[in-house]
């Protein structure tokens, strides 16, 4: 392979008396692509790449270059296939855990364009960043409530619970007759290696996925004669390299879970040290003046940590590739030596301790709640104040999309966490009688999830009602576009409703802010609740009224049996991610949309497989112009289509000017545009149509992703090219002799108006290599 690869590159060069060579490079969308479907040929080669993304060829196709061209129709054609960097073997189902973790991720780069506000825009990322860690930590204390409190604490300190589940029998003080293991302490201890584990799996998975995805070096270059220094944020060197600060919140998020299991344990034993108000009660002042020093250690190390989040954001002007190997190894080191102390501590032998009730488990969650509420009213002021700079009207909820994203990876992995403790909670006390159960906010947040969804029920059936209405409006459209066929209702039916739907789309934001809102205001009202009364919804509302008893009681137990439910799915989809590819996929394209964008808030969320993409495509696009002197068409479908732009960025200027783009089915206003104005708004899209030689857009008023780039003035219409028909024919015809399907997202090849196209960019590249420092740009 690397010979063929050496031959196609070098072959075309040397021979001037051949007509400069023309390919086009093809970059498939979501849920991936086989090469052989891409190029329509069973025989493929791998030209360049591994088996997570490459580059395929025709076999025909193998020394195209330094073939003779005469009578050849169109370019050669190759295949860029990367669906393998987010659907691979069954590891990819654990990512699954790291929903809230991406989510909160993507609120880092949907923040407002700003002019001249450096300091704001590193602000929001601070802020964003504080709420990444605030989930790390409640993660942690999720999987330290099912461990240490229900299972070591609650379960196997109480006779019956013990006795139903027998491996919990060496943990119980009645089952064990006092063995050295039913010691509190010693439970505690053994318990906390749940959690410890669960931080050391992140910690590998976030290391490991490093390795094998966002190492590539983009391509190194030096700044050309004359050529601008004021690009947009995707073209800088340093962009789709951020090692450095993966590295720094790497060892912070693992030093912060770690700190999270030693403070739990850490409390509750220094608590009993301290002794109760009883001033007969045994009480070691010795050992609660250890207590007192371990968690004052506890309390400056997690200062340390909130420090190094704080401290430094991305470096993108430049490729920096230095590591603070000091801070990223010691960090977490010392906050597993403090967790090795608590452990120790936990386990010293303490008379008369007895286990009751529940760990002080409901002023920790309460913290995270609150500290992250109060994160995202922060963002949102910091996202209103960089809107108002430079105000985009097709934003994204005005610039406030970043806060509600970053409410709702804060909401999900309070439902998470909450699931978790819910779920082991009833497998554990079937009857509910033996043990007091989570923490009373985790079930005050449960109980705000039948009301959060009616709002959402409520919203969808408005959403339903208006798409009703479009689609009325879309028979008339639908006849319109089709003059002089015979009507047949059905038809006409079929695709004024694809139509209609294929709107929701540009509804998300409405979706979005509606959710987010109304579970920041419901969330507020739990931790209010449960703060309040110390007692479950249930309980709090037996003084009250029929009615709000009632409510409460029907909203606990629907929401507890929700969230057990979402529980229960969640693991059984998992589970057959883990076994079954198809499944696998589905999650693949999951994780095309939600991991392109580098991890710059949490370092524990999915790979960022767009680090390993947009260099390959880089290098691949330099290498052959710079050796063949040729035209290459940039050819992107979906999430193809963004990836292709973000390679186009990342040209010099004369490598810009070879290429010209192609793009159909994308993304890249109707929702990267929207939701992403920093990155993809209307100045970074209309800067690279001027630099690309030529650009052309394809859509269709059927496909729910791709959509116009509506560019300003006269560039709009010399990038989109007027809505596809779909179907291509309304009845029968002599072409079509079976009825036409409905295409939607899909299989814009198979238009004509796509080879039109390319054959028209083809046509207007240059014949020769633009001079340096040249934007290449030809008008289009």
């Amino acid at each position: 392979m690397e010979r063929v690869q050496e031959h196609v590159v070098t072959s075309g060069a040397d021979r001037p008396d051949r007509p400069e060579p023309a390919l086009e490079l093809l970059v498939h969308g979501v849920g991936g692509a086989t090469p052989q479907d891409m190029l329509g040929d069973p025989r493929t080669v791998r030209i360049t790449g591994d088996d997570t993304a490459a580059v395929f060829r025709r076999a025909a196709d193998v020394d195209a270059e330094s073939a003779t061209t005469d009578g050849r129709a169109g370019p050669i054609r190759e295949a860029y296939v990367w669906c393998n960097l987010t659907s691979g073997n069954g590891t990819r189902a654990l990512w699954l855990l790291l929903l809230p973790f991406m989510v909160v991720n993507l609120a880092h780069w949907m923040r407002p364009t700003a002019l001249d506000r450096k300091r704001t825009v590193r602000f929001y990322g601070l802020l964003v960043r504080l709420a990444g860690l605030t989930l790390t930590v409640l993660l942690v204390a999720a999987a330290c409530e099912v461990a240490l409190d229900l299972a070591a604490w609650q379960c196997a300190g109480t006779r019956a619970c013990a006795e139903r589940h027998s491996w919990l029998g060496f943990l119980s003080p009645a089952v064990s007759h006092d063995s050295w293991w039913s010691r509190p302490g010693r439970r505690l201890a053994l318990a906390a290696l749940v959690p410890t584990a669960l931080t050391v799996l992140l910690w590998y998975l976030s290391r490991r996925t490093w390795s094998a995805y966002e190492s590539q070096r983009p391509l190194p270059r030096s700044p050309e004669p004359d050529e601008e220094t004021g690009h947009g944020s995707l073209g800088r060197p340093g962009f789709w390299y951020g090692r450095r600060l993966v590295a720094r919140l790497r060892a912070a998020h693992t030093a912060a879970g770690l700190l999270t299991v030693a403070a739990a344990v850490t409390v509750s034993t220094a608590a009993f040290d301290r002794g109760p108000d009883d001033p007969h009660a045994p009480a070691s002042h010795a050992l609660a003046s250890l207590g007192t020093l371990l968690e004052t250690a506890l309390a400056a190390l997690a200062f340390v940590v909130v420090y190094v989040v704080c401290r430094r954001g991305r470096s993108e002007n430049r490729l920096d590739q230095a590591l603070d190997r000091r801070l990223v190894r010691w960090l977490p080191l010392g906050a597993l030596l403090l967790l090795a102390l608590a452990l120790l501590y936990a386990a010293w032998p303490r008379p008369g301790w007895e286990s009751s009730g529940r760990l002080p488990g409901d002023a920790a969650f309460g913290g995270i709640a609150l500290v992250q509420g109060l994160l995202v009213i922060a963002l949102a002021v910091v996202a209103r104040l960089l809107h108002r700079t430079h105000p985009d009207p097709r934003a994204a909820m005005r610039g406030l999309g970043g806060p509600a994203v970053a409410m709702l990876a804060c909401a999900l992995g309070g439902v998470m966490s909450g699931g978790v403790s819910q779920r082991v909670s009833d497998w554990l006390d079937g009857t509910g009688t033996s043990i007091a159960g989570p923490p009373v906010l985790l079930t005050w947040q449960a109980s705000v999830i039948p009301p959060l969804l009616l709002v959402v029920l409520v919203l969808s059936a408005g959403l339903g009602h208006r798409t009703w209405r479009l689609r009325r409006s879309e028979l008339g459209a639908v006849a319109h576009d089709y003059p002089g066929e015979r009507r047949d209702h059905a038809r006409t039916a079929r695709i004024a409703s694809t139509r209609a739907m294929a709107a929701l789309t540009d509804r998300g934001p409405l979706l979005v802010a509606v959710t987010s809102t109304t579970t920041l205001l419901l969330g507020t009202g739990a931790l209010v609740g449960a703060f309040t009364t110390d007692r479950t919804p249930e309980r709090a509302g037996e003084q009250g009224q029929a009615f709000v008893h009632g409510a409460a009681e029907t909203a606990q137990g629907l929401g507890s049996w929700l969230i057990g439910l979402g529980f229960i799915l969640f693991v059984t989809w998992g589970r057959r991610a883990y076994k079954d590819p198809a499944a696998r996929r589905t999650i693949g394209i999951l994780w095309d949309v939600g991991t392109f964008w580098p991890r710059a808030a949490h370092p524990f969320a999915p790979p960022c497989y767009a680090e390993r993409a947009v260099p390959d495509l880089t290098w691949r696009i330099a290498t052959w112009t710079r050796a063949t002197g040729g035209r290459l068409v940039l050819s992107g479908h979906s999430q193809g289509s963004v990836l292709a732009a973000a390679a186009a960025w990342q040209l010099t200027p004369s490598q810009r000017g070879r290429v010209a783009l192609l793009t159909y089915g994308s993304p890249l206003e109707r929702l990267y545009g929207r939701w992403f104005p920093a990155h993809f708004g209307p100045a970074a899209l209309s800067r690279l149509h001027q630099e690309v030689d030529c650009w052309r857009n394809l859509y269709r008023l059927t496909d729910p992703i791709g959509g116009p780039v509506r560019l300003t003035g006269d560039c709009g219409p010399e990038v989109d090219r007027g809505p596809l028909k779909d179907p291509l024919e309304y009845g029968r015809t002599a072409r079509h002799p079976l009825p036409a399907p409905i295409l939607g997202h899909s299989d814009y090849q198979a238009d004509p108006a796509f080879a039109e196209e390319r054959e028209r960019l083809l046509a207007r590249l240059r014949p020769d290599v633009p001079p340096q420092g040249s934007s290449g740009r030809s008008s289009a």
